[in-house]
């Protein structure tokens, strides 16, 4: 019998983007490559079957027998710390219950790219679109798009226009 292979180079990364996607299945990869080093595969091996690199794979496998399983489950990590502070956020939260017309921008609605010319203008921060999006978000506001309405014609000047 022929062995299964998957040729596709997508699907490969696809099944790596997915193991790395949850907490879970990221201990779950680490176990599975402390378990073959366990087993007899040396590190470079291990790396070349599971896609990682020879240096992680040698710190999983140190950190195990340092610190048993616990070594092996993703820590906290802190992050950039955000650029805007929470007086910021406050006074944002604030401006986004007025028209952009008040504060001095063009438009009637706020969107990413009104949000973001203010944020730059009143607190020298740049901030993309798409970050200011999460901000609405965060702030628990949410785009609301005007509706647009057919006009409808005025029947008299249309009576006058028909022909007889």
């Amino acid at each position: 019998m022929r062995p299964l292979t998957i040729s596709n180079p997508d699907l490969i990364l696809g099944l790596q983007d997915e193991i790395r996607r949850s907490e879970e299945a990221r201990y779950d990869h680490r176990l599975h490559a402390v378990l073959l080093v366990s087993q007899g595969m040396t590190c470079p091996d291990v790396a070349l079957k599971l896609g990682d690199s020879v240096r992680t794979v040698e710190n999983w496998v140190k950190g195990f027998e340092d610190d048993g399983f616990s070594a092996l489950s993703d820590k906290p990590r802190s992050g950039r710390p955000s650029r805007l502070m929470e007086k910021h956020l406050k006074k944002i939260g604030g401006v986004l219950r007025q028209q952009p017309n008040d504060v001095g921008l063009s438009g009637n609605l706020w969107d990413g790219k009104t949000l973001s010319a203010y944020i730059q203008r009143e607190f020298s921060v740049v901030l993309k679109v798409r970050q200011c999006q999460r901000l609405f978000h965060k702030l628990s506001f949410r785009l609301r798009k005007p509706r647009h309405q057919i006009a409808h014609g005025d029947p008299i000047l249309q009576e006058l226009f028909k022909k007889n």
